[in-house]
């Protein structure tokens, strides 16, 4: 329930979690413990962290797809997530894939048509949307998979790893597409990586999780574009390491 006090932290913030806790009983395992987060709206904020320290968990917390087993979150009614391999159903079309959200929102068919055209063009896709997901390559299925959770306009994006699986030149581009999608639509982005550099390219606040806890909270004030042969850039990178490498 929503008390008054909540509401309050919803016009402060666009996100709020406190005290959050994940076990899981078979087998027993605690993937977060008392996790605290607040997230204002507008922020860029990277979650980093070795593997299997809960990063993933606290984003599907966050989405509402797993329940936290104590605490509190305190999300907008919009949250969207982009998954690592893109999870498009392979019998829709790039058209249909992106609709599938605004579908179940039950939208009028012409606010669907518009919708759908304004991200694929933001997402440079205007070419695909006849295409099914197996005459993709992986970039393209990783843009459909942004363009879908862009298109029911969500307060909080959500991206798991997303670039994970793809070349460099192609990480490099939807680099520039999400900072551009970020400046533009003033949302709220919440990205996990397990690559400090990429953070650190992105993100204005870093957040690194180590054994289910924040272990260490960064703030990135370094302008756009920002660039990895940078003196500046390479300090900030060094001091993440220092603290995520600590025993």
């Amino acid at each position: 329930m929503l008390t008054r006090r909540n509401l309050n932290l919803i016009n402060m913030n666009n996100l709020s979690l406190k005290n959050i806790s994940k076990i899981y009983e078979r087998p027993h395992t605690v993937a977060l413990r008392d996790v605290t987060l607040e997230v204002k709206k507008a922020e860029f904020v990277c979650i980093v962290g070795p593997s299997g320290e809960g990063k993933s968990t606290l984003l599907k917390l966050i989405a509402g797809l797993e329940e936290p087993t104590s605490g509190i979150i305190v999300r907008p009614e919009k949250v969207s997530m982009v998954f690592q391999n893109a999870a498009l159903f392979p019998w829709l079309t790039v058209f249909e894939n992106i609709a599938l959200g605004l579908r179940a929102q039950k939208k009028q068919e012409h606010e669907i048509h518009i919708a759908v055209h304004e991200n694929l063009s933001m997402m440079r896709l205007d070419e695909l949307e006849h295409k099914l997901p197996r005459e993709l390559s992986g970039g393209q299925a990783q843009r459909v998979g942004i363009a879908r959770a862009l298109a029911v306009d969500p307060e909080v994006l959500l991206l798991d790893e997303p670039f994970s699986a793809l070349d460099p030149k192609t990480t490099f581009e939807l680099h520039e597409d999400i900072l551009k999608i970020w400046r533009d639509t003033k949302k709220t982005i919440i990205m996990v990586s397990h690559i400090v550099e990429e953070a650190v390219s992105l993100a204005d606040r870093i957040m690194l999780i180590k054994n289910g806890k924040v272990a260490q909270e960064f703030t990135i004030a370094l302008p756009y574009p920002r660039r990895e042969q940078a003196t500046s850039f390479m300090h900030e990178v060094q001091q993440i390491h220092k603290e995520f490498f600590k025993d």
